[in-house]
């Protein structure tokens, strides 16, 4: 719709689908550093504020700035993720998987419902799609105000008392960081490949559209329900090891089965979206569970998301390219079947009960 409205060509349409998460990647890096200058949160109430700023960019009837908007969005959510895992460290150092299921389920409701209405808001409110877009600024809106007395708090120096002079080490050189940045970056990959491809490997076995659509719909709800689920689970465990090998493996069979049996597409999507849905949480909650501290939590959640949101958007192209390459999905399948069996040997790594100081 929006492609054909403003004359995107197919490469444009694909990269500004893409750039949310090169964006991701780009400022995630940087975030700690402004944390630590400005505070926690004030940083995320500036984030809601250009999150806000984005969304009425991008619904704006100049075409120039969708494309504005849409880096101004990525950021503002690029700056969420960093510091909402040290805020969980900070805040619910007792609770992380279960402040970290809250935090994942909402995102992925509020992500899933936004999918599902975009559409048919487009088609009765007077602006279109550009209205369908803008409206979600109210929430932000909401937001904004929600969080505007934690301000306060911030400015009293009870919320970030490390001072601004404390040159932190960088993450970059702990195995453990690198195994939790890997960890990220192979969820990241395959939970956004099948986000982008799942309704296409669902159409090629003869299903409609609509179908497959609904398909995708159970990929990424299962995905919700986990995030409420793996955290009761997490509790009783001494260690996240068994959670991500579980979570890989049956990431691994729903490829399998839809490299031999595609026609079982309904199992398929839950047996594939459990396993999505536990290893990216899983993803999000290691930046918590594996740091020592708040500041240590930053820091590694500034590393492994600006890696992991990079493979995100890596991957979608790169099956789809092995896809045009082979003429079908066998290929592209088996070799999503490879990256699980590494996932689940990373998985082992990252889960293991120790912790990053930076």
């Amino acid at each position: 719709m929006i492609r054909r409205d403003i004359g995107l060509t197919a490469g444009e349409a694909g990269f500004i689908g893409t750039l949310p998460l090169l964006t991701f990647s780009a400022v995630s890096p940087q975030v700690p550093r402004l944390a630590r200058r400005f505070g926690t949160d004030r940083m995320l109430w500036g984030a809601m504020v250009a999150l806000m700023a984005g969304i009425v960019l991008r619904s704006l009837p100049v075409t120039g700035l969708l494309w504005v908007g849409t880096v101004l969005l990525g950021a503002a959510i690029a700056v969420g993720n960093v510091l909402i895992p040290s805020m969980i460290k900070r805040d619910f150092p007792d609770h992380v998987g279960a402040a970290t299921g809250v935090y994942t389920a909402v995102i992925g409701v509020i992500a899933s419902t936004a999918a599902g209405i975009a559409v048919p808001l487009a088609g009765v409110l007077p602006g279109g799609w550009r209205a369908s877009l803008g409206c979600w600024a109210g929430l932000a809106l909401v937001a904004v105000a929600v969080w505007a007395p934690q301000l306060r708090r911030d400015a009293s120096g009870g919320r970030d008392p490390e001072p601004v002079t404390v040159k932190p080490k960088a993450p970059w050189r702990s195995p453990l960081a690198w195994e939790v940045s890997a960890f990220m970056a192979l969820s990241a990959c395959g939970f956004y490949t099948m986000l982008a491809w799942f309704p296409s490997i669902v159409v090629s076995t003869g299903a409609s559209e609509d179908y497959a659509g609904w398909m995708l719909f159970l990929y990424q709800i299962i995905g919700v329900v986990m995030s409420i689920v793996v955290p009761l689970v997490l509790v009783r465990l001494p260690d996240q090891r068994l959670i991500a090998a579980g979570g890989s493996t049956l990431a691994m069979l729903g490829y399998l089965g839809l490299l031999f049996a595609p026609d079982l597409a309904v199992l398929w999507a839950l047996v594939t979206g459990t396993g999505a849905g536990t290893l990216f949480f899983l993803a999000l909650a290691f930046f918590s569970l594996r740091a020592a501290d708040p500041r240590s939590s930053a820091s590694l959640s500034g590393m492994g998301q600006s890696i992991g949101y990079l493979f995100a958007a890596i991957g979608p192209v790169a099956i789809g390219a092995l896809h045009d390459a082979t003429g079908g999905w066998k290929v592209p399948l088996a070799v999503l079947v490879g990256v699980a069996a590494v996932h689940t040997v990373v998985g082992l790594r990252a889960g293991r009960d120790v912790h990053v100081q930076v």
